[in-house]
């Protein structure tokens, strides 16, 4: 969205309920929900609208304030970063417990930044627990609403007083209008892969800022972290996904949702970018998650990452490791295979080009008449095709329309995928072929 729309930050102690009034405020399942503390860690954003009033919403990890231990003070540092660019924060707190010290320490820290705060007191599901409210002057904000992130309740009050301030669609002159469900438009990129791949430090590399935290802990990421950067006027919009473990690996609750989130933000996104460890080499869950992005139809670049680490003569070393890549994903010879550090930079900045090219590939239509010129140039001995035509794209798809007996055998597929790409490209995307006999189309 424009950099003038207001922000909203959600902020208070772990587990608390900020993820749920965040899904409850954007009207979507964005943010993972859970009863386990501390399942969200870095900063996600959303986009909501409230009586003609649009603005986004950032959802912050837990904060304890002096809490010095590595992820929580990481937790901290991202939620600083959202605090610098708020319009107005929503301070949360659990109406069902008492005051804490951690309440106590995020009050006065929020007080000293000097922007708009309101309190907000949640699971005040009852009208017993509304009355409980009023303790939580004692924090010092004098705006408190008692709200159920959960059931709704509350929450538009809360909304009415935080956008009242914030401009109409018809002030803004609705330009908001042409971006997506999401407020954001342009082309979207999931960075995916097994934990500890360094898919974290890539988005980090990408975006030219800290924006998810990093960590050589695995599964330090949980949701999905999404940040836009612009590049000769178009919008790239980075989608850094959980590493996605084997099944029977993943025991707790977070990572198991963060895996479901993950191959739902493959199948939402346009690109796929898999991330492999240079140094590990290439393992078999690596082709299991490159199949994810293979069945969803995303265009993909596989991304050999930590080439820095590796020792030895590079150029030897990359052929043989684009060797092992192709090797093990026979299915993917369609994606091109890129080396980079994300630690370091290197390669980095090459992939803005890549992801538009493999972008326009999957996003290609060819028109009717040259497919079908190009029919006349082919060689089938066993089988008749009489004419070609595309039916979509993302992925591109065609109808092949032949003498009417069966499918066409998989390697009369793979022949006419290959001639495919020979004369039109699609560089990075898979090609899907459905056979049909002459004169099926005509016949519906």
């Amino acid at each position: 969205m424009p950099s003038d729309t207001p922000t909203v930050v959600i902020v208070g102690r772990p587990n608390v309920g900020k993820s749920t009034l965040f899904n409850r405020i954007t009207g979507q399942r964005r943010a993972i929900v859970g009863d386990e503390p501390g399942i969200t860690r870095d900063r996600i954003h959303g986009f909501a609208e409230h009586r003609g009033r649009r603005f986004e919403v950032i959802d912050t990890g837990g904060i304890v304030v002096y809490d010095q231990e590595y992820i929580p003070a990481q937790v901290l540092r991202q939620a600083e970063v959202a605090l610098a660019a708020a319009s107005y924060i929503i301070f949360l707190v659990d109406g069902r417990a008492e005051i804490t010290a951690s309440d106590r320490d995020l009050a006065a820290m929020l007080r000293r930044l000097g922007k708009p705060v309101v309190l907000a007191v949640n699971k005040a599901d009852t009208a017993a627990r509304e009355s409980l409210a009023n303790d939580f002057y004692e924090l010092g904000i004098s705006g408190v609403y008692p709200v159920s992130a959960e059931h709704g309740t509350g929450v538009d009050a809360l909304l009415d007083h935080v956008t009242a301030g914030f401009p109409t669609a018809a002030e803004t002159g609705g330009a908001e209008g042409a971006r997506d469900s999401e407020g954001a438009a342009g082309i979207k990129i999931a960075i995916i892969g097994r934990p500890n791949v360094g898919k974290s430090t890539l988005l980090n590399a990408l975006t030219g800022q800290e924006r998810a935290i990093v960590s050589p802990v695995a599964g330090t990421t949980r949701d999905a972290v999404d940040e836009t950067v612009t590049r000769g006027g178009v919008d790239y919009v980075f989608i850094d996904t959980a590493g996605i473990r084997r099944k029977g690996k993943t025991k707790l609750m977070a990572e198991k949702m963060s895996v479901v989130m993950a191959r739902r933000n493959i199948r939402m996104a346009h690109v796929v970018l898999l991330v492999l460890d240079a140094v590990e080499g290439v393992l078999g869950l690596d082709a299991t998650i490159a199949g994810y992005a293979h069945e969803g139809g995303r265009a993909l670049i596989v991304c050999v990452n930590k080439w820095d680490e590796v020792k030895g003569q590079k150029g030897q070393r990359k052929n043989a490791f684009e060797q092992q890549v192709r090797d093990q994903f026979k299915f993917l010879d369609y994606a091109p295979v890129v080396f980079l550090s994300a630690r370091t930079g290197a390669g980095v900045e090459p992939l803005f080009r890549l992801i538009r090219e493999v972008y326009d590939a999957a996003s290609l239509r060819i028109p009717t008449g040259e497919m079908n010129r190009f029919v006349e140039h082919l060689r089938f001995e066993e089988r008749k095709i009489f004419y070609i035509t595309q039916a979509s794209i993302r992925p591109p798809e065609f109808v092949v329309f032949t003498d009417g007996r069966g499918p066409l055998h998989f390697s009369h597929e793979r022949y006419l995928a290959n001639q495919i790409r020979k004369r039109f490209g699609f560089r990075g995307t898979p090609i899907v072929l459905t056979t049909r006999p002459k004169g099926a189309a005509r016949g519906r």
